[in-house]
């Protein structure tokens, strides 16, 4: 999945002849606190909520005022990971979206990442999900695919999760079946640390509760 496939046209960019205090209602009124600011199709840069307070005249022009804006952006076939490594690092609420020709194509949410990735993780498909713990040095993704594939079972989605002082690592598989039975017992029988599990009725409706409050949090 790459940035053009989040796009969203429901977040107009501003213009120089916009002002301030428009700049302000627009992002109350879209629920963010960054925008991005154009001329034509030319992306000059994303305006923040501070940079609007700090304006000496908000309800002038921007064209009036010099602007010294941080310029962030993805282009549209950077993958969705990119472009939500550069939002968290730099706490933006709205990423610029460019072309290939570096032309303004659209921007991306914090919601729509969130939409997307939960589309992306498989979230919302039937199955169950095994947690398992292991050394660093013991991973290996062939063998863990060729257990699940070995009973009649494929990986929906996968993810690792690991800290910088520990030589283990966490491995959350999410997989097309509901009954875990048999490929736990063939985990157990290659002596892999099962965590926890989860069937679709615990995890499933456990995610898509975090993600409802986290999606009314996004709205706030």
């Amino acid at each position: 999945m790459v940035a053009k496939d989040l796009l969203t046209d429901t977040i107009p960019p501003l213009t120089l002849q916009d002002t301030g205090s428009k700049a302000l209602k627009w992002m109350d009124e879209f629920r963010v606190n960054h925008l991005p600011v154009v001329n034509k199709k030319e992306y000059l840069g994303l305006i923040s909520e501070d940079d609007i307070f700090n304006l000496n005249k908000p309800d002038e022009p921007m064209s009036s005022h010099q602007l010294a804006l941080a310029r962030p952006f993805v282009y549209e076939e950077q993958h969705v990971y990119e472009a939500l490594k550069l939002t968290s690092k730099l706490s933006l609420t709205a990423l610029p979206v460019l072309n290939s020709a570096k032309e303004y194509a659209g921007c991306l949410t914090l919601s729509d990442l969130v939409r997307g990735l939960s589309s992306f993780a498989a979230i919302e498909g039937a199955g169950g999900i095994i947690i398992l713990e292991l050394n660093v040095r013991d991973y290996s993704l062939n063998e863990i695919s060729r257990i699940v594939e070995s009973n009649d079972a494929r990986i929906l989605s996968l993810y690792i999760s690991s800290q910088t002082d520990s030589n283990k690592l966490e491995l959350t598989i999410k997989i097309d079946k509901m009954d875990l039975t048999r490929i736990l017992a063939s985990f157990y029988r290659y002596n892999y640390v099962v965590k926890s599990t989860f069937h679709e009725s615990e995890f499933i409706e456990d995610v898509k509760a975090r993600y409802d409050s986290l999606m009314n949090y996004l709205n706030i």
